[in-house]
């Protein structure tokens, strides 16, 4: 039984702290030391590796469909006879909530107006219509279907071999069909590791980009200014908060806060749909996303062969690496919510309901922008260049009426998404450094919060945003291995079942029904 089990794995939980307190230390004492090497390793990942980014995140894609068309999608992620633990409805709500982060709300506007002022590749002239068209096709490119394929594939792997096949929930278990006991050993512990450091810069880099908006955000009502240590203010405040969130068990306080936050956000998107270029956001909704779909498979497989190196490293590959740094995470929390569907229907909802939010979120933010350079009052460009991305979401509600309200509501929404995905952040952490279990020692949950909190802080200091997409790259560059294996054993793990013509008949006690809804509220971002 898992709870016989010691609570915390010191072969995983020591090597982790003693790597991130390294970093933090390192970061705090000799700060441009750290960034003087980072970007060294940075470059060297870029350089040599950053074609493996775009290989495996295009694969993951590709497994992921295939799974969903094929026999095998008719496996389910329980027993034969199991039905779904939450109604459809239910369930994607929560897959809503998952989608929508303080990511969406750092670069719904910023995105476009950054590529539209600075095209891909040098593939039209700024800010003219076809750089508006371009801009939208790549912000649904870094943010639809290819990061939700890359927590699909480990959320689906988490899954399966938890609730079909009874394994305990760690990423190491899933290689059983591949490591055979070395899945329990040092080989696996060290796996856990690597998840829990792709994890805690995953969540320092949000925690990073939330402190920077809600700072632009008072800047704008109050004329607070910005700066590095307003920024860190925040982030201990609302690590404070998002710790005693953590610890204090109240999964309806954090599940009612997470549909108030969805309410909220829907709202301002209405908000602008109806007050802004209505017409003009149909369209473009229309033009960008059969672009984007045309344009798929070569975007894809772009390298810097014979593209901008410079500008891969900085959107697409970044990217990718903050999708893999989530998606021990943002795995875990699918996984706990889809027992007893089918690989089909997982693929199809994980795939296409975030996918869907994330077309009509950039759309709306992003074309509303965009229409304001190209026909309206502009200036956004200006205020980016000016004050940073953290400001342009500000800079567009300026446009339009109760300006001061819904930058207030803004604030709100990101405040809301910095606590509710810090605090599954650090309850995951603990998870993977403590067996597994689903209810790890509140002292665990944090350190690991605080953990967090420093790392952010760190990074802010470093570099800022370069800070923030430099330790992203850097921690995922090894998970991004562990993905790819994590894929192979559940392809033999599948076949061989196929093959044996016959579902594995063992209950799992790893992870309740129970034990799932009460982590699932504390899970959403």
């Amino acid at each position: 039984m898992q709870g016989s089990r010691p609570q915390v794995d010191p072969a995983v939980f020591w090597p982790s702290i003693t790597i991130i307190l390294g970093f933090v230390g390192w970061g705090t004492v000799f700060p441009d030391s750290l960034s003087s090497v980072s970007k060294v390793v940075l470059n060297t990942v870029i350089d040599d590796f950053g074609w493996g980014f775009v290989v495996s995140s295009a694969g993951f894609l590709i497994f992921a469909l295939f799974l969903a068309v094929s026999r095998l999608g008719k496996i389910r992620l329980g027993q034969d006879d199991e039905r779904p633990e939450f109604r459809t409805a239910s369930w994607i709500c929560m897959m809503f909530s998952v989608g929508m982060g303080i990511g969406l709300m750092f670069w719904g506007v910023a995105e476009p107006i950054f590529h539209f002022s600075s095209p891909p590749h040098g593939q039209a002239e700024p800010k003219s219509l076809e750089a508006a068209l371009l801009a939208m096709k790549y912000s649904y490119f870094h943010w639809a279907l290819h990061p939700w394929a890359i927590y699909a594939v480990v959320g689906l792997t988490i899954a399966y071999f938890t609730f079909r096949k009874g394994k305990s929930n760690l990423i190491s278990s899933a290689f059983t069909p591949l490591l055979g006991k070395a899945a329990s050993g040092p080989i696996g512990k060290a796996i856990d590791v690597l998840a829990i450091i792709a994890t805690l810069f995953g969540t320092a880099t949000s925690l990073g980009l939330g402190a920077q908006q809600i700072n632009s955000g008072m800047d704008f009502l109050w004329g607070t200014g910005t700066s590095n240590a307003i920024a860190l203010s925040i982030i201990g405040v609302m690590s404070v908060l998002f710790i005693l969130s953590a610890v204090s068990g109240v999964g309806k306080g954090i599940q009612f806060l997470s549909n108030m936050n969805m309410i909220i956000a829907m709202l301002l998107l209405i908000f602008l749909l109806c007050i802004g270029p209505t017409i003009f956001i149909f369209n473009t909704f229309t033009e960008s996303l059969g672009f984007y779909l045309s344009d798929l498979v070569t975007m894809s497989f772009r390298t810097a062969a014979f593209s901008d190196g410079k500008w891969l490293g900085s959107w697409t590959i970044f990217y990718w690496a903050w999708w893999v740094s989530w998606a021990p995470f943002v795995g875990v929390f699918i996984a706990r919510i889809s027992r007893g569907r089918t690989i089909r229907e997982f693929v199809i909802g994980v795939l296409l309901i975030p996918s869907g939010v994330t077309f009509v979120w950039f759309t709306i933010m992003g074309g509303t922008a965009l229409h304001s350079e190209l026909f309206g009052a502009g200036g956004i460009v200006d205020a980016v260049n000016n004050q940073g991305a953290a400001v342009s979401l500000f800079a567009l509600l300026a446009q339009y009426p109760f300006a001061w309200l819904t930058s207030l509501v803004a604030i709100f929404l990101v405040a809301i998404f910095f606590i509710s995905g810090a605090d599954a952040g650090a309850v995951v952490m603990g998870m993977l450094s403590s067996n597994g279990t689903l209810e790890p020692p509140p002292s665990v949950v944090v350190l690991w919060g605080v953990l967090a909190g420093a790392s952010a802080s760190v990074l802010l200091m470093m570099g800022g945003l370069q800070g923030l997409q430099t330790a992203s790259i850097i921690a995922a560059a090894p998970f991004l291995i562990v993905m790819v294996g994590l894929c192979i054993s559940l392809w033999h793990s599948l076949l061989d079942e196929l093959e044996e013509g016959r579902s594995p008949r063992r209950v799992p006690t790893a992870a309740t029904a129970g034990e799932a809804a009460a982590l699932a509220p504390e899970a959403a971002q």
